[in-house]
């Protein structure tokens, strides 16, 4: 069953057939919300609103290991992570969806790992933290939506919940990232732990800090006018990618 997770700007899914939803508890404490069920395009989903129904979990204090823990006891063996983020790079700019293939992880104090304080270790791999398989299923349902995507970029992970400083920025660029946003990590390694094919959306809401539109700083008025078109684009995306999938 494929999972969808919801960041800023996409809550709930409009096209979404609700059936049940379920409270969950994992061995790491409460997810984020419950999980809601559904039908899309009649394939059955579950889908989570990462910082709760009423966006009030700021993303440095998202539980990601038990939302991954409940996706997974849910029954999802794919997970598609919907997140907003600032545009870095010149061709990143607000409105544009990015299917990111690569991150850099400048995130602390977070629960990184199911391993942590079990007496244990697991290495995994993590040279690529995105499926491909699934982020090729993503960019043909995209295009089969007649969506607009940019196959590939670097996806920075900052901790916030503040936005960067413009010289931070600076530095994500010389490191080579494209996008920045806050809810990347430790999500995409939690499921590569769990052994779930995971992907992301990124929507590109700002410029990020200093850069173009942003450069005297960054206006939170102009971000909620991009959400709702974008966001619009993101639900035929889905919906596309669940008449693929095929389950």
């Amino acid at each position: 069953m494929l999972a969808i997770i919801g960041g800023t700007g996409l809550t709930n899914l409009a096209n979404l057939e609700i059936t049940h939803r379920q409270v969950m508890r994992t061995p790491y404490g409460e997810p984020s919300g419950a999980m809601t069920f559904g039908n899309l395009r009649q394939h059955e989903v579950v889908f989570l609103a990462r910082h709760g129904y009423g966006h009030t979990i700021p993303p440095h204090r998202v539980n990601y290991r038990a939302n991954m823990s409940a996706l997974r006891e849910a029954g999802a063996s794919r997970v598609v992570s919907v997140t907003s983020v600032g545009g870095i790079g010149d061709e990143f700019t607000p409105g544009i969806i990015v299917i990111p293939d690569q991150i850099i992880d400048y995130t602390y104090g977070r629960d990184f790992s199911y391993s942590e304080g079990l007496g244990t270790e697991m290495h995994i791999d993590f040279t690529y933290p995105y499926t491909p398989a699934l982020r090729r299923k993503i960019l043909a349902a995209a295009k089969s939506a007649g969506v607009a995507c940019r196959d590939g970029g670097v996806y920075a992970a900052a901790q916030g919940p503040r936005l960067e400083t413009a010289a931070e920025v600076n530095r994500y660029a010389r490191d080579g990232a494209d996008v920045v946003g806050m809810s990347g990590m430790p999500e995409a390694v939690l499921a590569r732990e769990l052994g779930l094919e995971y992907a992301a959306i990124a929507v590109v809401v700002n410029d990020a800090a200093g850069r173009r539109s942003s450069r005297d700083g960054v206006c939170l008025e102009a971000v909620a006018e991009v959400i709702p078109p974008a966001m619009e684009k993101v639900r035929s995306l889905l919906a596309s990618l669940v008449d693929q999938d095929g389950e």
